[in-house]
C-alpha cells in the first residue's frame, strides 16, 4: 500500500471513507472524511480545527503535504454506510472494511470495536481500522447521577435508544446497574425513528419526575434538533450522550471530550503517515470527559439549579 491515502473516521460515533484518488505530487498524503453531521455543522467545524490545527503542530499542513477531503459530499458509499437500517456506526465501519482492509482508518469515536468486529482486541487491533471509544461504562452512572442532581425529584428515566445497535446491548445493563443506587425506575424505550421518539416521550407527558437519557447513536444524533424542540415541549429533563445537543437547546450533556479526541487521533494519523501500523496502535479510552449544562433550558424548565452544581459544569451555556 502507498502511504498517500488515508481514512478518518468522523462524528460522535461515526466510521470513515477511503479516497480511490491519488494526490498528484509525490510527496502529497490525502485524507479522507465521511462526516456523521451536515456540511457546516458547527460541531464538525470545531471538531475538524482542533483536528487540523494538530495536524499542522506535527508537520502536516494543508495544501502543502496533505489534503483534506470530505468524502460524503460526493461518495456513493459515503451515502450508502449512513442510511437507514442498523446503527450508523456500525453499518458504515462495516461497509468500509469490506471495501478496503489494506487503507488505514482512524476512528475518534468508536463505541465497541472489538464487540462489533473492527478489533481483535483493543490493546492491538491487528487490521487496518484503529483510534479511539467515546467512552467506558461507568459513564452511565455519572449521567445519572448528574441528572439526578439537576431534577432531584426524578424517580424513573427513560433510556431512548435503537435497538438495532448492538452496542446498546451494554449501554442498557450499565444504565440499569447504575439505576437501582440512585433510586431510579430505569424505562427501556427502543426506537427506529422520529415517530417513535415522538410516541416514547408523549408517552411520559403527562407523568411527573421523570427524566430521560440519550445514549450514544446517530440515529438519535441526525435528528437532534427535532429531539430537542420535542423535549423542550414537554418540559422533562434529558441528558444526552453529544455536545451538540446541548448547543441547541438541550438541558445537559456527560461524556467524553469530542474536540480532545480529535486533536488526538491527529497523533494517530501522523504515526502511521509516518510508518505505523495501524493493527500495532492500540484503541485508546478518552482521557478528558465534560459536563456541559444550558441554564437557558433548565430556567425555561423552571428547575432551581444549586451553585454547587453550576460549578461543577466545565461548560455552562446562559
Amino acid at each position: 500500500m502507498k502511504r498517500r491515502e488515508f481514512i478518518l473516521a468522523v462524528g460522535g460515533a461515526a466510521a470513515a471513507w477511503p479516497l480511490a484518488a491519488r494526490a498528484q505530487q509525490e510527496r502529497m498524503r490525502r485524507i479522507g472524511i465521511l462526516m456523521a453531521y451536515p456540511k457546516g455543522d458547527p460541531e464538525l467545524t470545531m471538531r475538524l480545527q482542533a483536528f487540523r490545527q494538530e495536524l499542522a503542530k506535527l508537520g502536516w499542513t494543508q495544501g502543502v503535504n496533505v489534503q483534506l477531503d470530505r468524502a460524503l459530499d460526493r461518495g456513493r458509499y459515503g451515502s450508502r454506510a449512513l442510511r437507514g437500517g442498523k446503527s450508523g456506526e456500525v453499518k458504515s465501519g462495516r461497509v468500509l472494511l469490506q471495501l478496503s482492509r489494506t487503507i488505514p482508518i482512524v476512528a475518534p469515536g468508536a463505541s465497541d470495536p472489538v464487540g462489533v468486529g473492527w478489533a481483535t482486541s483493543l490493546a492491538r487491533p491487528g487490521g487496518n481500522l484503529t483510534g479511539f471509544t467515546t467512552f467506558e461504562l461507568s459513564i452511565f452512572g455519572k449521567s445519572l447521577a448528574l441528572l439526578k442532581q439537576i431534577a432531584p425529584r426524578i424517580t424513573r428515566v427513560a433510556f431512548i435508544y435503537n435497538p438495532d445497535n448492538p452496542n446498546t446491548a451494554f449501554y442498557r445493563r450499565s444504565f440499569e446497574a447504575a439505576s437501582g443506587p440512585l433510586a431510579v425506575e430505569p424505562i427501556d424505550l427502543p426506537i427506529h425513528g422520529l415517530a417513535d421518539i415522538e410516541r416514547a416521550v408523549d408517552s411520559f407527558a403527562d407523568r411527573q419526575n421523570t427524566g430521560l437519557s440519550f445514549p450514544s447513536d446517530l440515529t438519535t444524533v441526525a435528528m437532534r434538533n427535532e429531539i430537542v424542540a420535542l423535549v423542550a415541549r414537554h418540559h422533562l429533563p434529558a441528558i444526552y450522550s453529544d455536545p451538540a445537543f446541548v448547543r441547541i437547546g438541550g438541558l445537559a450533556f456527560y461524556g467524553s471530550d469530542r474536540v480532545d479526541q480529535f486533536r488526538r487521533a491527529a497523533g494517530y494519523v501522523d504515526r502511521i503517515l509516518r510508518g505505523e501500523q495501524p493493527g500495532d496502535l492500540p484503541f485508546q479510552q478518552p482521557t478528558k470527559y465534560q459536563f456541559i449544562l444550558n441554564l437557558k433550558t433548565a430556567k425555561a424548565m423552571g428547575l432551581d439549579l444549586s451553585p454547587t452544581l453550576v460549578a461543577l459544569a466545565d461548560e455552562v451555556i446562559e
